[in-house]
Parts: C-alpha cells; structure tokens; sequence
C-alpha cells in the first residue's frame, strides 16, 4: 500500500512538471527530526522524560497496584456482608484500577508523547519559524518530506538551509560530505553556506 501511494505521488509529480510547465515550480524537502536532532539542549527532553517517569509515571503505577490490592482484600473479606449497591460500586472501583493496570504501557506511551511534544514545542517553534522564512524568501511552492520524494537534490534540502539558518552545528562526516557537495565554505570550523550558493540564507525579521 505504501509503495503504491509513493509511486501514484512520484506519478503525480512528473505529471505536474509535463502538464503545467509554464508554473515556476520549486520543490524541496524536509525531514524535522534531522533538525532537531542537531539543536543544543535537545539531547535534555529525553534526562527529563526518563525522571517524568520515575518521579511522577512510577509512584502512579504503585499507587494503582496498591489500590487493587487493597479494594480486592476489602471486597473479598467484606463483600458477603455488603449491599448489593455497595457491592457493585466496589467491584466498579476495583475494575477500573486494574484497567489502568493492565493497560499501563499503552497509558503512559500517551503520557509520554504529551510530555514529549510539551518540551520540544519551543525547539520546534525555532524550527518552523526558520522553514517558513525559507520557504518564503527562497519562493518554494511545494515541500514534502524527506522520504516520500525518491530523489531531490541536495541544494533543495530545506534540513540543510534550516540548519544553516538556526547555525547549527553539523556531526563532524556531514559537514565534510556538504563541503564536499559545495553546500558550505571551506573553513573547517565554521556552518555558513558557501557565497557561490543561490539565494544565500540571511534570518529574515518579521
């Protein structure tokens, strides 16, 4: 299914480019994660996603076991003396906690992904901001992700120019590689783009 959808886009795509040549087409693409991964301070979210869950998930957890355990005592001991009402309120009570229980992992998957999506908004705000400037100056009237256009090159590679444009720093062999393909300058410590590229990336100011 996933191999077809790309091939009826790529389709898609050839058919744009033979039908509406007169359009001044641009296209790039994109990939978020790569970008964030390389922000400073990002490597923080995942020091503080691991003590969420110890210091808040964990006693959460313990809690709802200990309450089980102590309905069901209660329930077992009490329960031939209890109203019917009473009864069924409490095995309602009991049920609940061991829903939660059982179905845990999924639970705290959800709660980890709010959490998650909480700390990375402000990078994710940089990120986007700079994409949208791009986008703008650079005049890119589509932009898809990475891994659904089969080949794109690599001076439309908005990862790149969004990296240059927050400054970046890129892993040691990717920044030798985009040397290599001309994407930056020749200084070894420094993430600019190279002049000889069009258009040069400069933050624009809203």
């Amino acid at each position: 299914m996933k191999k077809s959808l790309v091939g009826c886009l790529v389709l898609a795509i050839s058919l744009l480019f033979n039908s509406n040549t007169q359009a001044q087409m641009k296209i790039g693409t994109f990939d978020e994660q790569s970008v964030l991964g390389l922000m400073p301070g990002i490597q923080k979210v995942d020091t503080i996603l691991q003590r969420y869950v110890a210091d808040s998930l964990k006693p959460e957890y313990d809690y709802e076991l200990s309450e089980v355990m102590r309905l069901d005592s209660t329930f077992k001991k009490d329960s031939a003396s209890m109203q019917a009402g009473t009864r069924g309120i409490m095995q309602k009570e009991i049920n609940q906690h061991k829903y939660k229980i059982v179905n845990w992992q999924q639970y705290q998957n959800q709660i980890l992904e709010q959490k998650q999506e909480e700390l990375l908004y402000p990078f994710k705000q940089k990120v986007y901001a700079s994409l949208e400037r791009i986008i703008k100056e650079q005049k890119y009237t589509h932009v898809f992700k990475s891994d659904v256009l089969l080949f794109a090159p690599p001076s439309d590679n908005l990862v790149i120019k969004v990296a240059l444009d927050l400054k970046l720093k890129f892993p040691k062999d990717i920044e030798e590689q985009l040397r290599a393909q001309g994407l930056l300058d020749s200084s070894p410590t420094n993430n600019t783009a190279k002049p000889a590229v069009k258009p040069a990336l400069k933050p624009a100011v809203k």
